[in-house]
């Protein structure tokens, strides 16, 4: 049998297993990442993270992103955080501000001296066959600098708006986010048949033009306590429809994400990220036979 040396980590409530994979050679079968993520027979974690050396020219380091199912994604907001955190407490480089390469893009953590940690997600892109999205056939409409769609599903019927950041999402605005369907909702809408790659699903509340809650069915891992992306797709989305300032705050049940986003003044303006990224503890895990 073999073993992996780990870090377990948290941003907001969203956890992860942190693997360092540029010092230990690590094969990320869909079986390994299930036993890793597993709560009760594994380490336990919403996503595994994995740190490899840089394929492009003025990168830092490649950051691979998988599911507790198994499957490798594109993006996780509260996991690039904790990836900037994890590679300087490793050793593995002593800057406070990183390029980092992902599926389909380049993001730019930074460790501000507060222990936070902001990221440059980049823009956000709404061409439907970014996310991958098809339209066709969906009743639409517009609201503020946004297009929206009906989904008629066998629980329920939902406005959504449609955009990707890195990952596709789904965000729905509902009057009171505790008492949000997201369990009903979440499942039908992420294996809706508009989105080919299935998506991420948002519910989000409007507090004030500065703050507002959010819940998040992550596409592959269920409803989690925060979802980084989520939270960047939910903020655009607000500010496009004209509930939110540049600048607001999301509550998620597991703390709380900063988002500013100048957007609707600068095309192509980067989405901002702030939040905390927390260590909880480190460790050593025997990898059973046959994984």
């Amino acid at each position: 049998m073999r073993t992996l040396k780990f870090t377990k980590m948290q941003g907001a409530g969203n956890d992860f297993v942190m693997l360092d994979g540029i010092r230990q050679d690590i094969e990320p079968t869909p079986a390994l990442i299930r036993y890793l993520a597993d709560r009760r027979f594994g380490i336990g974690a919403d996503q595994v993270l994995m740190v490899e050396r840089a394929r492009l020219p003025g990168v830092d380091f490649r950051y691979r992103i998988f599911n507790c199912d198994g499957d490798e994604v594109e993006q996780c907001g509260n996991g690039a955080r904790c990836f900037a955190v994890f590679v300087r407490e490793e050793g593995l480089t002593d800057k406070t501000s990183i390029r980092v390469e992902t599926m389909k893009a380049v993001i730019e953590p930074e460790v501000r001296p507060d222990g936070r940690v902001t990221v440059n997600m980049g823009p956000a892109r709404k061409a439907p066959e970014v996310l991958p999205f098809v339209p066709e056939g969906l009743e639409s409409g517009t609201e503020g600098a946004s297009r929206i769609y009906h989904a008629h599903l066998s629980c329920s019927d939902v406005w959504f708006s449609a955009l990707s950041m890195g990952n596709p999402h789904a965000v729905i605005r509902v009057e009171d986010v505790d008492a949000a369907p997201v369990a009903e909702v979440g499942p039908r809408m992420e294996y809706f048949s508009a989105f080919p790659a299935r998506v991420n699903v948002g519910f989000l509340q409007v507090v004030s033009r500065t703050r507002g809650k959010l819940r998040v069915w992550e596409r592959g891992a269920g409803e989690t306590l925060a979802c980084g992306t989520g939270a960047c797709a939910a903020a655009v989305e607000g500010i496009s429809r004209g509930w939110f300032d540049e600048e607001v705050t999301l509550q998620a049940r597991g703390g709380e994400l900063t988002i500013r986003w100048e957007g609707l003044k600068t095309p192509d303006a980067p989405v901002m990220m702030t939040g905390p990224a927390t260590t909880v503890f480190k460790g050593v895990i025997t990898i059973p036979e046959g994984i």
